[in-house]
C-alpha cells in the first residue's frame, strides 16, 4: 500500500433512478446547478476526455468559490472521472464517479484520492453533501 491510499475515500449509494437520469444530473449544466451548490449560470461543462468545465460553487453562508477543471475519462451513463484544479498544484484532483444502473436504479460510487488527511476529509465531506442534494434532487423528479 503506498502512502496516498491513506488518503483515499469511497462513497456508496444506491438511487432511485436509471443510470442515464443520473448521468444527465451530473453532465448537464442546468441540472447540475439546481443540485450542486452552483450559482446559476456559473455551470459550463464540454463532457468529452480533455473537455472543460467550470461552476461557481455557494456556500450556505453566501461565499462563492469558481471551480474549473477538465474531463479526464467519459464512458457515458457508466464513468465520469472529472479532474479539479488546484491551486499550487501542478495536476489536477482526480474524482472518479462510477455508475452501475440495474433498471429503475443505480449504484453510484464516488473514489477520490488526496494529498493528506486534511484534504481527503475535506473532500469525503463535500462529495457527502454532493451525493446527499442529487438524491433529494432525483426524489424530486425534476430532472427535466
Amino acid at each position: 500500500m503506498s502512502a496516498t491510499d491513506d488518503f483515499s475515500y469511497t462513497l456508496t449509494r444506491t438511487l432511485d433512478a436509471p443510470a442515464d437520469t443520473v448521468w444527465q444530473a451530473w453532465t448537464t449544466p442546468d441540472q447540475y446547478a439546481r443540485w450542486a451548490y452552483a450559482a446559476p449560470g456559473s455551470v459550463e461543462m464540454d463532457v468529452r476526455p480533455g473537455g472543460a468545465w467550470k461552476a461557481t460553487t455557494v456556500t450556505p453562508d453566501g461565499g462563492r468559490f469558481p471551480l474549473t477543471g477538465s474531463y479526464l475519462q467519459v464512458d457515458e451513463n457508466r464513468l465520469l472521472v472529472v479532474g479539479m484544479d488546484v491551486p499550487g498544484k501542478p495536476e489536477p484532483s482526480a474524482m472518479a464517479v462510477e455508475l452501475d444502473g440495474d433498471g429503475p436504479r443505480t449504484r453510484i460510487v464516488i473514489r477520490q484520492t488526496c494529498d493528506t488527511a486534511e484534504e481527503r476529509d475535506m473532500a469525503e465531506e463535500g462529495s457527502t453533501m454532493l451525493l446527499d442534494s442529487l438524491t433529494a434532487f432525483l426524489a424530486e423528479g425534476t430532472t427535466d
